[in-house]
Formats: C-alpha cells, sequence, structure tokens
C-alpha cells in the first residue's frame, strides 16, 4: 500500500511538472508571439492621456538663457561680418541623388506604405560613415508662412558625431560635434547641401568652442533654430551665420584668423533652455525627461514648439510625455519661447503615450477639427525592421497596415525627427542608417540612409 500511494505520489507530481511545464511552454509561446508583435509594429499604443497637475508637469519647466549680444556682434565683425542662408546654398559641394540613384540599402529604407513621394540619398561620403548620423530635419517650410527663406527653399539636417564609432580615422577635436546640412531644394531635381558647424562664442566675443550635442531634434522657426541637447535646448541666430577664414582642424581662434575644423561655415549659438529640475534621466520613477524629437506647430495659437522624450523600445514600463511650449509674440523676440517674468518657459500642454521609444514627434490640428492628432513615429524593438507611425488622439491609435500579416511596422527604418512643410502638405523624415548597437534605437542595424517626404493627407488615407 505504502508502495502505490508512493507511485501515485510520483505520478501526480511528474503530471504536475508536465502540466507546469506545458504551461511554462505555452507563456514562452505567448511572450514569443507579444515579442514579435511588439518588433512588429503590431502592439497598439491605445489613445494619449492628458496630464495636468502641476506637479507631473514641472519637470518640463526650461530657463531661458541669451548670450549677450555683444560679444556675439564682436564675433561677428572679427570675422568680416553676417553670411546669409543664400550664401551658403550658393556654395553648396554635395550633391544628393534622387531616387533612382539610391543603392538597394537605402531604397529599402524607404516605407513600404504610404509610398514616399520624394526620396534623396547623401553624397557618396556621408552615405556611409560610421562617424557621422543623420538625426533631425527641418524645413523653410517651418521658418516662413510661404515656405521660403528670402528666394529660396531650403530644408536643413541636424547630424551628430558618433564617438563610439570614430575609428583611428578621427581626432579628439571630432568628438560630440554637431554640424547642420543646408541643403537647397530650389530644384526638387537636383539637391545640393554644405555643411555648417555648430558653435558656441566666447564670453568675450573673441573666439569661439564647437558645441559638442546629440542633434536628436530640431526645428528652424523664424530666424532662429532650436535643437536638442539631451536636458536643454540650445538656439542658434540663422541671420548670423560666420565664416572661417582658416583651414586647419583647430576650433576658434587661430594664428591669422578662425578656424572651423576643415568647416568654411560656422553658426554661433544665441542663447539656450534648459530644464531647471536638473539632469535628465530615462529612469522609471523620473520627472525630467530627456529631450527626444522636436517639430513645429503652425496650428496651435500660437505657434509651438512640440517635444518628446526618449525612453528605449521596452526599456522601461513608464509611458512617454509629448508636450509643447509656446512660441513668443512679443515683439523683438522672434523665433524665440514664450517666457514669464522670472524667465521661464512652462509646457502649455501634455500628453503621455505608450508607444515608447518615440523617434519623431508632429502636432498637425486638421481644418474643422476642434483638437490636433498626433503623430508618433515609434522605433522598432527589434534592429533590421521598420518603424511604425502611429496617428494618436485622447480616443486611441491608428497606423497603416502593410504585408500578409497586417503589420504596423510599415514606416521607414530607423527614422528619426518629422518636420511638415505647410505650403506643399508634405511630411518631411529621413532614416539613420547606419547605427550601433547601443544607439539610441538600440538596433544594431546598418540600413540606408535617405532623406524623403510624403504628403501628409497619404499618411492619413493609409491608416486603417
Amino acid at each position: 500500500m505504502k508502495h502505490r500511494g508512493r507511485h501515485r505520489r510520483r505520478r501526480r507530481g511528474r503530471a504536475l511538472r508536465a502540466t507546469l511545464a506545458g504551461t511554462a511552454l505555452a507563456l514562452t509561446a505567448a511572450a514569443t508571439l507579444i515579442s514579435t508583435s511588439q518588433a512588429a509594429g503590431g502592439d497598439n499604443p491605445g489613445g494619449l492621456t492628458r496630464v495636468t497637475t502641476a506637479a507631473e508637469t514641472a519637470g518640463l519647466r526650461l530657463h531661458e538663457n541669451l548670450t549677450d549680444h555683444r560679444a556675439l556682434d564682436s564675433l561677428t565683425h572679427a570675422m568680416g561680418g553676417r553670411v546669409g542662408v543664400h550664401d551658403v546654398l550658393q556654395a553648396a559641394d554635395h550633391p544628393m541623388r534622387e531616387r533612382s540613384a539610391c543603392d538597394a540599402a537605402e531604397t529599402a529604407a524607404l516605407p513600404v506604405k504610404p509610398t514616399a513621394t520624394r526620396a534623396y540619398c547623401w553624397d557618396n561620403g556621408d552615405a556611409t560613415t560610421p562617424q557621422w548620423l543623420p538625426r533631425s530635419v527641418t524645413t523653410s517650410g517651418d521658418a516662413d508662412n510661404d515656405g521660403r527663406w528670402g528666394p529660396d527653399r531650403v530644408v536643413l539636417s541636424g547630424w551628430t558625431h558618433d564617438d563610439r564609432h570614430a575609428g583611428r580615422h578621427s581626432s579628439a577635436a571630432d568628438r560630440g560635434l554637431a554640424r547642420v546640412a543646408f541643403i537647397d531644394a530650389n530644384d526638387p531635381a537636383r539637391l545640393a547641401y554644405r555643411w555648417v558647424l555648430l558653435v558656441a562664442p566666447r564670453a568675450d566675443g573673441k573666439g569661439f568652442e564647437a558645441v559638442r550635442t546629440r542633434l536628436s531634434g530640431m526645428v528652424w522657426y523664424q530666424d532662429k533654430l532650436i535643437v536638442t541637447a539631451r536636458d536643454s535646448l540650445l538656439v542658434f541666430d540663422l541671420q548670423r551665420i560666420l565664416k572661417a577664414d582658416v583651414d586647419s582642424d583647430a576650433i576658434g581662434r587661430v594664428k591669422g584668423g578662425y578656424s572651423a575644423h576643415g568647416y568654411q561655415f560656422v553658426l554661433p549659438e544665441i542663447g539656450s533652455y534648459r530644464l531647471t529640475g536638473g539632469p535628465c534621466s530615462t529612469a522609471d520613477d523620473r520627472t525630467v525627461p530627456c529631450f527626444s524629437a522636436l517639430s513645429l506647430d503652425r496650428t496651435s495659437t500660437p505657434d509651438s514648439l512640440v517635444a518628446s522624450e526618449w525612453f528605449p523600445p521596452g526599456g522601461t514600463n513608464r509611458p512617454a510625455r509629448l508636450w509643447r511650449y509656446a512660441y513668443s509674440t512679443v515683439p523683438g523676440r522672434t523665433g524665440l519661447l514664450a517666457t514669464d517674468a522670472h524667465g521661464d518657459v512652462r509646457a502649455t500642454e501634455t500628453y503621455e503615450t505608450d508607444a515608447a521609444g518615440v523617434q519623431g514627434v508632429l502636432s498637425h490640428k486638421r481644418p474643422g477639427a476642434s483638437r490636433p492628432d498626433w503623430y508618433v513615429d515609434r522605433a522598432p524593438a527589434v534592429g533590421g525592421r521598420h518603424g511604425t507611425l502611429w496617428r494618436q488622439t485622447a480616443s486611441g491609435a491608428k497606423a497603416a497596415t502593410c504585408a500578409a500579416d497586417e503589420t504596423h511596422a510599415c514606416w521607414g527604418r530607423h527614422t528619426t525627427s518629422l518636420s511638415y512643410w505647410q505650403q506643399t502638405g508634405e511630411l518631411w523624415t529621413l532614416t539613420e542608417g547606419a547605427v550601433g548597437e547601443d544607439d539610441d534605437s538600440g538596433t544594431g542595424s546598418a540600413d540606408g540612409r535617405v532623406l524623403y517626404a510624403v504628403p501628409l493627407d497619404s499618411v492619413d488615407d493609409a491608416l486603417d
């Protein structure tokens, strides 16, 4: 009897272990399906949640710090006066390739749905170099209502030096550099660009230093260019472009004039907006965000700067915040944000989204609509895949579907930044291309780099 009882217990134990093992396998399979779904863009983030309490938005507050104009004027005079955007475009020396001249890896990075109506690939030297990453885009459609800056149609693209892939060909002076491609877009069939290095003037106005920041977002509004610097925003004046007169590896004042590490043009910083809560964090208990993407919303009143924060896909259980700052309407403050009596800038509207890994954000209110739509570019959780462009409101989220499995991973591969050209109705973005395994996208892939445009109406028409 004891033996039979022992055998029964053993059989029950084996049955229980088998059941538990089967359950574990089922859970593993389910987790795999969920992971695959997330990697393929199948996990719907749902609707946006409005954030209204002062405690929740306190970490978004900025403080304005403007550079003494006397130092800027002194540097400008010493370097021979200002140079215009048109002058930089006239010196464009890097032709871009149209889609027909792009290679297979570059065209494979384009969206599956909707189709890009315009696509351009970079000059050969910039198309594959691992030291530099294209991270952001803005246009003269942001800068002015008519879509032009003076006589020109212009696209600006911000690139960051990727120190982890610098290799033996880069010097210490290259580390963290930030540069902007000024793209002449007057002839849609013949785009060309010139590099401009971002610099910060010395307090005495007698020289400048390199600006070293990750350009994950940028907006050109009126005469100012605002770019991200992780836990601050840097401001540049497009009417203060300067020209270096010494060609050397140095950056700043040198014997005989001014050098910009081989770049002919520099754009000096004229101020900054720093988060008042201290250094940013991507931890679950964070209050101060790390800036990710920026864009302009001309459909808000007043016009506003839209921002998002960065979390790696799958790296946190907390939702990401999307918010806006109003631009100033005070005379003499063109292109600057609206501040209070203390020089502080407060978010005027804040939401949370479950779309982790936000690489680009755009807010746009269609004619007749009471509230804007928010377009969120979500990075894939697994490398080598297309991303997803979600249109979110408080009531839900929609995205295009493509392929037989109806995946939502239809947007470009590892795109960063969104910019809406109001005059043409086009949504502009660019793909990052050769990224590292511990870069923001967390992908470890090496796809093609391409700058492309899609009509916003096509994005809306493709939504399921």
